[in-house]
Order: structure tokens, then C-alpha cells, then sequence
């Protein structure tokens, strides 16, 4: 039976960006992209959640910090360097909950959940066009999982 939590032994310390000891994945679709950014040439540097970025809960109304799943700095086919922070979620919750006549409390918590997502990513798209990077969401369609 797969795990689907655990630390990640990053094999090529030196592209690591952060504590290489101390690298944690959440799902499989983190470890296997973990895995991608770790042995793929054109990657030149990666790190998990090493980075804050701080936004409004649209839910709770409060400041909080957000930790996107990944960075990475890597080399395009066209030979330019571009830094990235990705964030790996299923397709379901990047698309939103489709909306239904009866509330569930499921239903109030999808949308809670998409509503508080929704405003992380765009704290996230800020932070990225600030420093000339781009921010990605990664479903498991890109994973072709």
C-alpha cells in the first residue's frame, strides 16, 4: 500500500533550496513532482514550502499565511530561466464546487474551501508578479496520474 505522506530523500542536495533533511510530501501527486523537479536537468533549483506568502481569508476575515507547495527555477527550451511557485491540488478543487440547489453541509464547506483557495492564489499571483515569476496550479491531469 502506497504512503501517502512522508519526507522526501532529495537525491540532488545541491539544486535544493532550503533544509534538504527536512522535506515533507502531503500526497502522492507531491512526491511524484518532487521527484520530477529532482532528477529533470532543465530544473536548475526547487524547494517545498519555503516560501509566506500572507492574504486575507475571505472565511474567517483574518490575515494568514500561505506556504505554496513548491518553487522552482528552470531552464526553458527556448534557453530562458524562469522561476515558478506551483501549487498541487486535485482537478475538483481548482474547478470549484458545482452548485447545487440543496446546501449540504458538504456543499458550504466545498465552497468555504474554494473561496479561501481562491484567495491564496491570487496572493500568490501578486507575490510572483512582484518578483517576475509565475504561479501554476497543478492538477492531476499535468501529473498524468
Amino acid at each position: 500500500m502506497p504512503t501517502y505522506k512522508g519526507k522526501y530523500r532529495v537525491r540532488n542536495y545541491r539544486k535544493y533550496k532550503g533544509d534538504p533533511t527536512n522535506v515533507v510530501y502531503r500526497s502522492l501527486w507531491e512526491r511524484k513532482f518532487m521527484d520530477y523537479c529532482d532528477s529533470t536537468r532543465n530544473v536548475l533549483e526547487w524547494s517545498s514550502e519555503e516560501h509566506v506568502i500572507p492574504y486575507k481569508d475571505p472565511v474567517s476575515k483574518k490575515w494568514r499565511r500561505y506556504f505554496p507547495d513548491f518553487y522552482m527555477k528552470v531552464k526553458e527550451t527556448n534557453g530562458k530561466i524562469q522561476s515558478y511557485l506551483v501549487e498541487v491540488k486535485p482537478k475538483r478543487q481548482v474547478d470549484g464546487p458545482t452548485p447545487q440547489k440543496k446546501h449540504t453541509k458538504r456543499y458550504i464547506t466545498e465552497v468555504m474551501t474554494y473561496a479561501t483557495n481562491k484567495a491564496k492564489w491570487e496572493a500568490a499571483e501578486e507575490y510572483c508578479r512582484d518578483r517576475l515569476w509565475e504561479f501554476k496550479i497543478i492538477t492531476e491531469r499535468e501529473l498524468k496520474v
